[in-house]
């Protein structure tokens, strides 16, 4: 579908429209298919389908397609974009790193605010995935450029930029809330609202970035597409810190795997230098095409 997108921006042809609305019908379907799996995980392990590894990236590919349906509705964009992440997300689970096994609950996990806190503060993740991967095809977009294509080029990129900006708020206002929410969950079970744990820390510095990306277009020096675009990629960067790193890298009371032998994976750093490259490139093209 992405790919048909692509092409149509280039030359709008009737096979590919009718392309792009079978696909849409498919991700529906396959949407449908996976709230069905969610609803009937929860009834057969009696408490809510995100407890642990397997169930959290299961909800969070949930929460991002969904997030992607809601601000897809006039951009077929998005919904590819999303839908693709989404993919990847769930290939991710299947691996061989998390069990998919249906457990009981972590004794400090069996509360009401498993419902409360982790739904909304996990659920933010959704759609700040969707701004990272609306920033990635727009700075792709941007590559793609050039004096020909410029004027389909720019209304596609202010639409995707629009709605990146709404996804980001969106991620925030939960990402915050859910934050408030585990502090209440944090007193009750361990007698402290606040504690400077690290899982604690990075959700306060991950709500303080996105803060600064969204305010970027308050900033004359910084209000343009290319940064906000670059800009809501690098911050993704926090999200992947507090719901894995801090698991496996640093010792507190949401570390559940700290002590471990831990290796990072060679891809992170192959991502970086993707991203670095990325954004080079785009930002390039853009002030050759688009500043002019």
């Amino acid at each position: 579908m992405f790919f048909f997108l692509v092409f149509q921006i280039f030359k709008d042809r009737r096979f590919l429209r009718y392309g792009i609305f079978g696909f849409k019908g498919i991700v529906w379907l396959l949407f449908a298919a996976h709230t069905a799996g969610l609803v009937i995980r929860w009834y057969i392990s009696g408490h809510a389908p995100w407890s642990d590894a397997y169930e959290s990236i299961l909800y969070v590919s949930w929460a991002t397609l969904a997030m992607g349906i809601a601000l897809g509705r006039k951009s077929d964009l998005t919904l590819a974009a999303t839908t693709f992440v989404t993919a990847m997300l769930l290939w991710i689970a299947h691996q061989s790193w998390v069990d998919p096994a249906v457990a009981n609950l972590v004794p400090v996990l069996d509360s009401y605010w498993l419902m409360i806190h982790v739904a909304v503060i996990v659920g933010s993740y959704g759609p700040l995935t969707v701004g990272m991967i609306l920033g990635i095809v727009s700075l792709i977009l941007m590559i793609m450029s050039n004096e020909k294509n410029k004027k389909r080029m720019d209304l596609n990129l202010k639409e995707l930029t629009i709605i990146n900006e709404l996804a980001l708020t969106v991620g925030l206002i939960m990402l915050t809330i859910g934050n408030f929410l585990g502090g209440q969950w944090a007193n009750e079970s361990w007698g402290r609202y606040w504690g400077w744990d690290p899982k604690e820390t990075w959700a306060l510095i991950s709500i303080l970035i996105y803060a600064f990306v969204i305010h970027t277009r308050l900033v004359p020096g910084l209000r343009n597409r290319w940064t906000f675009n670059f800009l809501s990629v690098v911050a993704y960067a926090s999200i992947m810190m507090t719901y894995f790193g801090v698991n496996f890298y640093l010792v507190g009371l949401h570390s559940y795997a700290s002590g471990a032998q831990v290796i990072t994976p060679s891809f992170i750093w192959y991502c970086v230098i993707g991203v670095i490259l990325l954004g080079g490139f785009s930002y390039w093209k853009h002030h050759k095409v688009f500043k002019k």
